[in-house]
């Protein structure tokens, strides 16, 4: 994958025609982290980058604004980009007041003063595409690109995906080397489609999945041998079986089996005992700051959910579970969906955004009390 968008990127630096690339994938699998990597891997080539992650609740003009402030400003230390790279920011001066209006959590400074029509219409998607177009026509002066590298994607509002995907539309008919690295839930893909109906030609969309058991193993005993540590076959066996090869999962299973350890070689035991104070771990952290998020309804939907096994499931079978209609559970449903705590990986079909999230159900809210 770091290959992948290294020459994606390169192809957009050169003004040749490339896609932007979004991952898709569960919660655990290494998304961000990957995302990091590469842009680590693009700003050591050169590349100009914007990092944003894209919270519930936040608008992406107000999360674009500032870090495109601090690329345009590098880019103006540029002698042969500096004339563009002040237009760009004049270009932002007038999207941010011309967009504070309805984008009330806009907050950027000002270094330049509007320049009248440019980027000032109040309109955000034409004015994303007049300020990534003077964006990115000052990287292509500088003989740079610039990459928006965006994370949990899945929460902005489609329309604000649609005026982001028409400018990157813009941009790739001018051949200007601006275009996005993402990552988001599995349901990214789909929003992506409904907010403009030809953006499956300009982004791929790589699915990010589990590591394979040969992988997960290597995961664990590298950084072990680093420290002169060993783990036997039939502890790696466990860790596998517990964590599925979910990436976070293997780093959780691989720490507190080093922890529970007093010598080398790891072993199974070490492991058993380990689980525990992993299970415990996630409970507390990964799965209990998703949970307390939840309304009684929606935590009542993913407990029936639990109970069906791991899924995917029909969301009929759900409403069977809880005794109500398929319609009338619509709603909860869908506020799942927008909290990305669940997808649907078909028409009708329901499945967990989180690893393992079944199991944490069935332990948070034992028995049968949840059904009444």
């Amino acid at each position: 994958m770091r290959e992948t968008v290294r020459i994606a990127i390169e192809r957009i630096r050169k003004g040749l025609p490339a896609k932007s690339i979004l991952m898709v994938g569960l919660r655990g699998v290494g998304k961000t982290v990957l995302l990091d990597q590469m842009r680590e891997d693009a700003e050591a080539a050169g590349i100009h980058t914007i990092r944003i992650e894209a919270p519930e609740g936040r608008s992406l003009p107000a999360l674009i604004a500032p870090q495109l402030r601090i690329a345009l400003l590098r880019l103006s230390r540029n002698a042969k980009a500096k004339d563009l790279a002040q237009r760009g920011l004049r270009a932002l001066a007038g999207f941010a007041s011309a967009l504070k209006v309805k984008y009330s959590d806009i907050e950027v400074g000002l270094d330049y003063k509007p320049e009248p029509g440019l980027a000032d219409n109040g309109d955000l998607e034409h004015d994303l595409q007049d300020l990534l177009e003077a964006a990115g026509r000052a990287a292509q002066r500088g003989g740079t690109a610039l990459i928006l590298f965006i994370d949990e994607l899945q929460y902005v509002a489609e329309d604000q995906l649609a005026a982001l995907i028409t400018a990157l539309h813009r941009a790739a008919q001018r051949k200007l080397p601006v275009a996005v690295v993402g990552a988001g839930l599995p349901q990214l893909a789909g929003r992506m489609g409904k907010a403009k109906s030809y953006a499956e030609r300009l982004f791929e969309f790589p699915q990010i999945r589990p590591l394979n058991e040969t992988a997960a193993r290597t995961a664990i005993t590298k950084p072990a041998a680093a420290q002169k540590v060993k783990v036997d076959d039939a502890a790696l066996e466990l860790i596998f079986k517990k964590t599925h090869g979910y990436a976070y999962f293997l780093q959780e299973w691989g720490k507190h089996a080093w922890d529970a350890a007093n010598r080398s070689p790891i072993t199974r035991k070490d492991v058993e005992v380990a689980s525990k104070s992993a299970v415990a771990a996630l409970d507390e952290s990964f799965f209990r700051v998703r949970f307390d998020r939840l309304t009684p309804a929606e935590k009542r939907y993913l407990r029936a959910m639990a109970e069906l096994g791991p899924g995917p499931h029909r969301s009929g079978d759900i409403a069977d579970e809880l005794k109500r209609e398929v319609t009338k559970l619509g709603p909860t449903r869908n506020q799942l969906i927008g909290k990305g705590m669940v997808w649907s990986p078909t028409h009708g079909d329901t499945a967990f955004t989180v690893p393992l999230f079944d199991e944490f159900m069935h332990r948070v809210m034992p028995g049968e009390d949840w059904k009444t």
